[in-house]
């Protein structure tokens, strides 16, 4: 996945080797079921710009946190195909895991709008 490679290249290049412990990448793909279970065939989805980047700025300024990148897949998607792509980089598990969850479940929760059809 081209959006990746560019993305850990990106955060290697603009991170301080001492700031730069690991990176964390998360994918999402469309399933073929939704929670209830119910067949999905196509997520229709779409996002804010202005809530996005609010976000990265906003968890890109926490203790530990050198860099994120956030590529949301915009519109008809089918199984299988890709969402949204995150990845966060910084020093140590304990900077990074924390502001990964939390940043996935904002994105989800309030910039991600995703409707299964």
């Amino acid at each position: 996945m081209e959006i990746l490679e560019k993305f850990i290249r990106e955060l290697k290049d603009s991170c301080a080797p001492e700031n730069l412990g690991m990176i964390l990448v998360h994918v999402g793909i469309v399933r073929g079921s939704s929670k209830d279970g119910s067949p999905v065939k196509k997520m229709k989805v779409d996002f804010s710009e202005e809530k996005l980047k609010a976000l990265i700025k906003k968890y890109e300024r926490k203790e530990g946190i050198c860099g994120i990148r956030v590529w949301i897949n915009k519109g008809l998607l089918k199984v299988g195909e890709p969402i949204m792509v995150v990845a966060v980089a910084g020093r140590f598990r304990k900077d990074v895991l924390p502001c990964f969850e939390e940043l996935i479940n904002q994105l989800k929760n309030n910039v991600v709008e995703e409707k299964e059809k």
